[in-house]
């Protein structure tokens, strides 16, 4: 019976999301693996090279709005598809990037803001699959399935890419990135459909199962074909937590990329570590995520069945960032270097157990409107990361790697204030319904 119950179509449509999920983070980190080696070759240094992870970051955030609007408008499906198409093709382009070529770092900013562009399509899609399919006593552990695939992808990333371009120069990864990319992509066309009732392998009692669970204590809603489309964007920019969610995810994407730009090249160039050590070590912090992804996801779905949305989404977030911020100050002070990693990556780890509840309150608050909200929160995600990229060599390189990581730390308490004034039981849809009674009196 349970065998049965998890060959369920939502399910491997969620672990194909966490399969792209996992590939969006090889394609994204791995100039951070190859990052000596193009730097060298183009005679780059630390801040240029922060300048190229900007880019990315400044394409990924600038275009969240129109890919919440595109994921809604046209669905999953389609949209998702062709944003992996287009992030293979700004890898290829990564690669056949001539050694010689004048404003080299120049091309690079632009191909790096074109990969953003493309990759920003993934979440939004993602979280509008969730609010189309996932019933709101699972979106925990979907969500944190499907951002399992960030610490999968980024943790697999240093030993393989490691392997390639010591065997192969840095270009063979990246032609390896975009290969596995557009054959991900194509499965997930092939097997992918909108909506539950489109996909032909659905059957009559997971349609129930679905239907019955996409809401939370109030009678589910039946989306039409012309609902799917109608996004509350009156309702969106009349939330007062939408601003405490787009700066506690700054604080989040602020800490989580100090790990996905710079870890690497803080324990080769800070910590002492050769490149295989070095790409050992890195693999820590994005296990730690994967794992501890998960587990937030799953103890967000329990707390929520049996304390309500505040506590299994809010709460549990909030003490995450605060531990994660603990565990940035030890590993940074503390002098042993294999120490400083593991302590590190507990703190990686710690700021994914708060990851799910990013997702899964933004489809709590916004339902059928979840793309364009959650792509508004992933901003806030991604301007923390675009200025972590650039700001942190620029502060460990002035005041040292111990106070980068303070003011990250800093950040994650903020983080974890802003979500006590979060309030995933008052969805939009109520709130439209009480002010069109309100107009109609």
């Amino acid at each position: 019976m349970m065998l049965q119950r998890w060959m369920r179509v939502r399910y491997f449509l969620a672990f194909w999301l966490f399969v792209l999920s996992g590939v969006a983070f090889l394609d994204r980190t791995n100039i951070s693996i190859a990052g000596l080696q193009i730097s060298t070759e183009y005679g780059l240094g630390n801040q240029r090279l922060g300048w190229i992870f900007s880019a990315f970051l400044i394409g990924y955030a600038g275009f969240q709005l129109p890919a919440g609007w595109l994921s809604a408008r046209f669905g999953p499906r389609r949209v998702l598809t062709l944003g992996v198409m287009s992030w293979g093709v700004a890898t290829v382009l990564t690669a056949l990037l001539p050694t010689k070529i004048p404003y080299a770092v120049v091309l690079l900013i632009g191909i790096r803001f074109v990969l953003g562009a493309g990759e920003s399509v993934i979440y939004p899609a993602a979280n509008q699959f969730v609010a189309r399919w996932v019933p709101v006593q699972e979106r925990g552990f979907i969500n944190g399935l499907i951002f399992a695939g960030v610490g999968a992808g980024s943790g697999l990333t240093p030993p393989m890419l490691t392997w390639l371009i010591t065997h192969h120069g840095w270009r063979a990864a990246f032609w390896f990135s975009a290969i596995v990319g557009f054959i991900v992509g194509a499965i997930w066309w092939k097997t992918s459909r909108d909506t539950p009732e489109e996909h032909p392998a659905m059957t009559a009692e997971e349609l129930v199962e679905i239907r019955d669970g996409l809401s939370f204590g109030t009678p589910p809603v039946q989306e039409t074909k012309s609902s799917k489309t109608k996004i509350s964007w009156r309702a969106i920019f009349h939330r007062r937590d939408l601003p405490a969610l787009m700066i506690g995810y700054f604080s989040f994407g602020y800490v989580a990329w100090i790990f996905f730009s710079w870890f690497f090249l803080y324990m080769a160039q800070v910590r002492g570590f050769d490149l295989k050590s070095s790409a050992r070590y890195a693999m820590l912090p994005f296990l730690s995520m994967t794992f501890f992804c998960l587990l937030g996801g799953m103890l967000s779905d329990r707390l929520t069945a049996r304390y309500g949305l505040r506590v299994g989404r809010c709460w549990l977030a909030s003490v995450a960032l605060v531990l994660t911020a603990v565990f940035l100050v030890l590993g940074s002070q503390v002098h042993s270097p294999q120490l400083a990693g593991l302590i590190l990556a507990g703190g990686a780890g710690a700021l994914y157990l708060s990851q799910s509840s990013f997702w899964s309150v933004s489809v709590d608050i916004a339902g059928g409107s979840s793309g364009v909200f959650s792509s508004m929160v992933n901003t806030g995600g991604q301007l923390g990361g675009a200025v972590t990229a650039s700001l942190t060599p620029w502060i460990a390189q002035r005041y040292g790697w111990t106070t980068s990581f303070a003011i990250a730390s800093i950040l994650a308490v903020i983080g974890a204030i802003c979500w006590t004034t979060v309030h995933p039981e008052r969805p939009l849809l109520s709130e439209t319904v009480v002010e069109e009674h309100v107009f109609a009196k």
